[in-house]
């Protein structure tokens, strides 16, 4: 199981990702984030090239969904075992899950952040993560967690 948020807010500058995940030492594999840049997030069978060569890609003004096919192209032999998430400095995000990926597998993208799991119970995972996000009020760091926490919220009501 793991589920994870990239996400800007580009009126303060910032850019963000928050992961959970079963997996010890997680933020050594997922997270990835500069300033001007953008957000990753690579997970499943995670290619963490996608980390900073998505960083460089956003860095050189390309947008997130732009970069993110970018990555996919370089990555065809492996691609269907792929999850990825990015968000630009602009706020723009895209997200990608392979068809090979573990069920339940899959993100969303809203504006300004790309939610995405794999291992998961059923896609109302991600769904409350969004919604927790939308929702979520103070900095971006706060809404990351918020995005993170809601779906736990959410269950059980």
């Amino acid at each position: 199981m793991t589920f994870s948020i990239v996400a800007a807010d580009p009126t303060a500058g910032d850019r963000g990702v928050a992961v959970a995940s079963k997996l010890p030492a997680v933020g050594a594999v997922v997270p990835w984030a500069r300033a001007g840049a953008g957000a990753v997030a690579t997970q499943a069978w995670a290619n963490t090239d996608h980390g900073p060569k998505g960083l460089h890609l956003m860095e050189e003004g390309i947008a997130a969904r732009q970069a993110l096919d970018r990555l996919l192209l370089a990555d065809k032999a492996q691609r269907e075992h792929r999850q990825v998430g990015l968000v630009d400095a602009r706020g723009r995000a895209a997200t990608f899950t392979g068809e090979r990926c573990e069920p339940w597998a899959g993100g969303v993208t809203g504006e300004r952040f790309a939610c995405q799991g794999n291992v998961l119970r059923g896609e109302e995972v991600v769904a409350a993560m969004a919604e927790g996000f939308r929702r979520a009020i103070g900095d971006l760091v706060d809404r990351l967690l918020q995005a993170l926490t809601h779906w736990c919220a959410s269950c059980a009501t």
